[in-house]
This record gives C-alpha cells, structure tokens and sequence, in this order.
C-alpha cells in the first residue's frame, strides 16, 4: 500500500493521480521523492516488457536523486524547493543526459555514455525533475512511429498491436499507461502532437524560440521545440512552467501573469476558430481522412461551439512546393550525421535512402528550400490570421499497427527485425497521409495542442483514441491550454 493510500479515501494509486496533485504530495512531504521514484520503477519494471516505451531505465542513479531530493526537501520550506521537485520523468533517447547511452535509436552509432546533460534535460534537472531513464523513439527522429533496430517497438497502451507513434513514441506510451506523470517531448514536425493523439494524451508544440530546442543533429529550417505530454491541462502547464522561465526585464511579453499554471483555468474569450481538412500534402499525397478522424473533427467542433466560439470554414492554399522543400530541410541533418562508411548498412531502409538523397544535394539546393520554407511560413502564418486558432484533426487515420509503416507488420512480435523491406518512399508517403497536418505548423513556428476527444468505441479510454489540433499564432500557449481545460482536458 502506498503512503498516498494510507492518508486518502477512496485509495488512489500515484500513477492515478495528476502530476499537479503528486507534485503537491511531494513538497508538502506526505509522499518522498523516494516513495514516487520506486513506485514508477515497479510499474516500469511490471509493465515495460509488453510496451517497449523504455529503452533504457536508470534506477540506481534514480534512487541516489531521489535520496537527494528527500534530503533537501527535510531541510528547505515548501516555498524554496525547485518547481518539479521530486518528480519523475524520462527522456527521449534523443536527449543526452549525463551518464546515459543515447543511441539515437541507431545501430549504425557506437553506443556511448553521454559526458553532459542536454539544455533540456539539464533545465528539467534543476527544477527539481527525477530522471528515470530513457524512452524509445525512430532513428533519429525521423518518422511517425516508434521503431528501430535496437530494441523493442513502442506500443500503443490502448492496444498492444498498435504503435504509440513517434518520435516521442516512447514518451507518450509511457505517460498513457502510467509509467510516468508526465514527460518531456520534442517537435520537428510533429512528434509531440503524433504519439499523444495516437496514445489519448495532450501534446502541447510552443512556438518558436520560447523553450529550448533540445535535440537536433542539426536543424537548418528552426523546426524542433520542446514541450509537454500529459494527461491533464494542469501537468502540461506544470511543465510549461519549468520550461519557460519568466522575463527577466520588463517590456512586451507573452508571458502569462504569474506563470502557466496560475493562467489556466482562467476562461478564455470568445474566438474565432477556422476548420480545415486542407494540407500542403495533399497534392503530392493525395489523402482522405478515415471516418474516425472526421467523427474527430465534429466531436472537436462541437465542444468548442458549445463553450461559446464561432467555428466557420478556413480555405488554406498552400505553396505546392512544400513537401520537396520541407523532405529537403528535414532530412538535411541525418546527410551530415558523422556515421562510419562501414556502419551504415545498419541504418533502417528510410534512414538510408534520405541521407544517400541528403549527401547528394547541393547546399544551393538546400539553401533554396530553407528561403522557400521562409515564404511559406510568411504566407501561411498570414492566411491563419484571419482566425483566432485554427482547428484540424489531430491525425488522418487511427493508430497504426505495429509494423504497418516499414511492411513488417507479420512479423512485428519478433524484434529485431532483421531485414526490413526497402521501400522508403512509400514509408515516408504514408507517413505523409498519416499525419498531414502536423509539418507546416513547425515551419511556421507556431504554437499547437492536440487533445483526445473521440474514441473509436464511443467511450472515453475504450477503442482507439481520434484528437483535435489547434493551431494558434506566436505567443497564445496559455490560450491553447485554456481552452484544453475549459474543453474539460
């Protein structure tokens, strides 16, 4: 029985309760950081096996930071301990953190202990955060599933048969079934947004420049943020909070008045929302949304129609040279990766064939798709602001099986995968049709929510989870998860 258990009725469990409400527990002593740190192993330890979210689990340098914590929580008021005191977390293995193998989810990459900690982890780090380990993502981030070559796939908790999604594939997985409160994730072109609607959880991408990017091989077109996965429009605030820090000198700021947190559950005016299905893919992949994303879309407009906005059609044109501008910027990183000739052979089929295309590329060529990249986010960020968010389903289709994506499907329960089919263009084009609206949103550098409003049988937490995205202009994160806790998420 947990301490919590002991001291409330009815008996909760930790991973039953929101992140806000653990982190209460845990400065007011009720709960150690101890305590919480050995209960998320256990799940971990029980439930890891059969959902691949973790890659690597660092419990003993868990426990020693946990033990820390307890100490310092003993001899410091409530008031003085850092924000996420105590409380667990884990990263993309993406994400260097000091002491811990980040693979990369490669098995071309000698696999070494990081020597220091990344931005992001070190920000987490010194608010107080407990690292648990590390959670599965696609090599290099590259796709929209959680798949490699180095250890299990990430599994959809809502049905083992189904992928969490990627890149933060393992992270989402992870706070979807409890084995966390909530996780940190990072967003190129969707890898915030994709698991969490995939695993029935809330991804928040900020805009632009306002957390630190994390981690990138390199990042030409400015695409990857920093940002929440949670169960709860409070944890992701919570978060929000350790990753942005106040203004330090006075001046215009989008700040929200004593913090994220504080300016949730302010009610949000009324907006002006634009529905759209249009997508700067669609030319090149012709696509038709699944019925389950439509009914999405509808259950998504209603609740917001409900709460008093005006919904009303949004026409988006976009550049029909998007997708070989953007295939070009994101996968410039991967053609300069420092990978051994003799090594890259291990790399997945995708892998290959984009940093083969990548390395052959002029750096003219690049240099013209990043200025048409620019244009594209002047043109589009424009014709958005004709509305107050922009509402679009959060993906085009249910969570996919395991294995659907790269044709392994048959044969997905027997890792590793020793020889996966080749064909990379139809990988990526149906990644493409998967997910078409998540890409255009980093190119413009704006913030965007996804939240789970639908399930495909009809209730909430049975079937497959169907979300929402909203998208909203520089600066309107507190909004967005306003509106997430006025929508009741």
């Amino acid at each position: 029985m947990t301490v919590l258990a002991r001291v409330r009725a009815p008996l909760v469990e930790l991973h039953e309760l929101p992140a806000v409400e653990l982190r209460d527990l845990l400065r007011q002593g009720t709960v150690s950081a101890t305590e919480a740190a050995s209960f998320f192993l256990a799940r971990i330890e029980q439930q890891n096996p059969m959902l691949g979210a973790f890659v690597t689990v660092t419990a003993e340098q868990a426990m020693a930071d946990a033990g820390a914590a307890d100490s310092l929580q003993a001899r410091v008021p409530d008031e003085d301990l850092p924000l996420l005191h105590g409380l667990p977390l884990a990263f993309k293995d993406l994400t260097d953190v000091a002491g811990v193998v980040t693979t990369h989810g490669s098995a071309a990459l000698d696999h070494k202990p990081a020597q220091g900690d990344s931005p992001l982890a070190a920000l987490l780090k010194k608010a107080g955060a407990i690292s648990l380990g590390k959670t599965q993502v696609p090599e290099f981030g590259l796709t929209a599933y959680s798949e490699n070559r180095i250890a299990p796939p990430s599994r959809n908790p809502h049905a083992l048969s189904r992928s969490s999604g990627g890149s933060s594939g393992g992270s989402a997985g992870a706070v979807a079934a409890g084995l966390l409160p909530f996780a940190p994730g990072t967003d190129g072109g969707g890898s915030i947004r994709i698991p969490a609607a995939a695993c029935g959880v809330i991804g928040l991408k900020p805009g632009r420049g306002l957390v630190p990017a994390g981690e990138s091989l390199g990042d030409p077109a400015r695409l990857v943020v920093a940002g929440p996965i949670a169960r709860s429009f409070g944890d992701a605030a919570l978060m929000m909070d350790a990753l942005v820090p106040p203004p330090t000198s006075p001046g215009p700021s989008t700040y929200p008045k004593g913090g994220y947190l504080a300016a949730v559950r302010q009610e949000p005016p009324k907006l002006r929302i634009g529905v759209s299905l249009d997508s700067p893919w669609s030319g090149t992949f012709p696509f038709s949304p699944e019925q389950d994303a439509l009914d999405a879309l509808k259950v998504g407009a209603d609740l917001l129609e409900h709460a008093g906005h005006a919904l009303s059609e949004a026409s988006i044109r976009y550049d029909n040279r998007y997708p070989d501008a953007f295939t070009t910027a994101w996968t410039a990183a991967v053609g300069a990766a420092r990978i051994s000739p003799h090594r890259e052979a291990l790399l997945a089929p995708l892998t290959r064939t984009f940093r083969r295309r990548a390395q052959q590329r002029s750096p003219a060529k690049l240099a013209e798709s990043l200025a048409l990249l620019r244009q594209f986010e002047h043109d589009t960020a424009a014709q958005y602001a004709q509305w107050d968010l922009l509402l679009t389903p959060a993906l085009a289709q249910t969570p996919r099986p395991v294995g659907w994506f790269t044709g392994t499907m048959h044969g997905s329960d027997n890792w590793p995968a020793t020889q996966w089919p080749g064909d990379a263009d139809g990988d990526y084009r149906k990644q493409c049709e998967y997910a078409p609206w998540s890409s255009m949103v980093n190119v413009c550098g704006l913030p965007a929510i996804t939240l789970p409003v639908h399930w495909t049988g009809g209730m909430r937490g049975h079937g497959l989870p169907m979300g929402i995205q909203l998208v909203g202009p520089l600066g309107s994160e507190s909004l967005l998860l306003q509106v997430a806790c006025q929508l009741g998420f």
